[in-house]
């Protein structure tokens, strides 16, 4: 491309010269010059050709003279991009001295200033010197305020202080750059204000600011807690609602949406959203939390649609409970008791035996409740339970006993 403009540049000088020669060619003219009593005569197209030639030899001359200067200065410019380049070599290997003082140095070049700073910033803040620290932010601040304001706004996140990442942030003008946004969005999140993050998502999507995988993730986090902060039912139901299914059917947001839906007595809008994600997507915590979610006037109908889920995950632990706490709910004991027995067989943990405890208390069988107690609490310390009593042979191979699991195609799997 440099050869072809200067291709272009020369043909116009070309035609340039021939135009001019065509012209003067007709008529050089005359041109007289009178100075201090003497006079000079010459042609037109001899003196533009003799003031084309003074100038440049002046500018020859200029460019004679500036040439040490200008070669000082890029020998300057090198000698600062191969400072800043070790300072960021030095602070990627944790030599936070050396890597502070050559970006100290880097940070007398304008054009690396910016970034020389921040790495020094970041070298004696690793470095435990917060006056120095300080010292860089400060000159950071009177180069270059963004920059410093995205510095400090990334500081205060990482010690966990989100309203003053937000006072820190507010300082940015213009549009946020995508990982001021990041720094918005989790610091929004942290102080109540998820609902108002979510608007982030979509920029920090197309910017590609975080991998796919994280920035799903971070949607799943933002989502749940927009859930959880949402003051009331009204506001809930709508947050709920407004979701895509694909965020619905999702374990954490589900959950999220259950625990905040019970909170506020909306026990059958849970009950029913924990209910279809399960359906779409087994996931052991949500069917634990199905158990748990209060509202024992409808114990009914959630007992017999869990017991629906025991044909495809007979050997859930998570289920067994769940379904042995659905019972306790509606007093029946002896289901609840089967169910949180086979919850164990099948490793089910402390939980489980706190709620077997419940149930032996409630048909007020003191011994067992207190042995059931003491095994929950045997569980936490990882330590061996002591044997409950009161089951037979037959029961016990029941309760480790579980169903034929077949594919699509009929043909027999191992139990997960």
């Amino acid at each position: 491309m440099n050869l072809y403009r200067q291709l272009v540049w020369w043909l116009l000088l070309a035609v340039a010269g021939a135009l001019a020669w065509h012209w003067f060619s007709q008529d050089l003219g005359d041109v007289v010059v009178r100075f201090r009593g003497l006079t000079y005569t010459t042609t037109l197209a001899y003196f533009v050709l003799a003031w084309g030639l003074l100038w440049f030899s002046l500018w020859a001359l200029w460019w004679l003279l500036r040439l040490p200067l200008r070669a000082w200065q890029r020998h300057a410019r090198q000698q600062a991009r191969n400072r800043l380049v070790s300072g960021l070599q030095a602070l990627h290997q944790g030599r936070w001295a050396r890597a502070e003082s050559l970006l100290v140095k880097a940070a007398d070049e304008t054009d690396l200033r910016t970034a020389a700073l921040i790495g020094a910033h970041q070298a004696a803040s690793a470095r435990g010197d917060v006056e120095a620290a300080a010292r860089h932010q400060a000159a950071l601040l009177e180069h270059e305020p963004q920059a410093a304001a995205l510095e400090q706004a990334s500081r205060l996140a990482s010690l966990g202080r989100h309203d003053d990442t937000l006072a820190a942030l507010s300082g940015l003008t213009g549009a946020l750059p995508p990982r001021a946004l990041l720094l918005q969005a989790r610091a929004l999140a942290a102080t109540g204000r998820a609902h108002d993050a979510q608007v982030q998502l979509n920029t920090l999507r197309r910017e590609q600011t975080l991998p796919a995988d994280a920035l799903a993730a971070l949607e799943r986090e933002l989502c749940a807690a927009a859930l959880t902060q949402a003051p009331q039912a009204d506001s809930l139901l709508q947050r709920w609602n407004a979701m895509p299914q694909r965020l619905q059917q999702t374990p954490d947001v589900t959950a999220a949406f259950a625990r905040r839906a019970a909170q506020l007595g909306l026990d059958e809008p849970g009950h029913q959203a924990v209910a279809e994600t399960l359906d779409a997507q087994w996931d052991e915590s949500l069917v634990a939390l199905y158990g748990q979610l209060p509202g024992g006037c409808d114990g009914g109908p959630r007992l017999t649609r869990a017991e629906g889920w025991l044909a495809a995950h007979a050997a859930s632990p998570a289920l067994l409970l769940a379904l042995g706490r659905l019972c306790r709910g509606q007093q029946l004991w002896g289901k609840a008791e089967d169910y949180l027995h086979r919850a164990l067989a099948q490793g089910a943990g402390a939980d489980a035996w706190e709620a077997l405890g419940d149930v032996c208390t409630a048909q007020n069988d003191a011994n067992r409740a207190q042995l059931a107690y003491a095994n929950a609490l045997r569980m936490g310390r990882s330590e061996t339970a002591l044997p409950l009593g009161g089951r037979g042979l037959r029961e016990q191979i029941a309760d480790q006993a579980v169903a034929e699991l077949r594919n699509e195609h009929g043909i027999p799997q191992l139990p997960r």
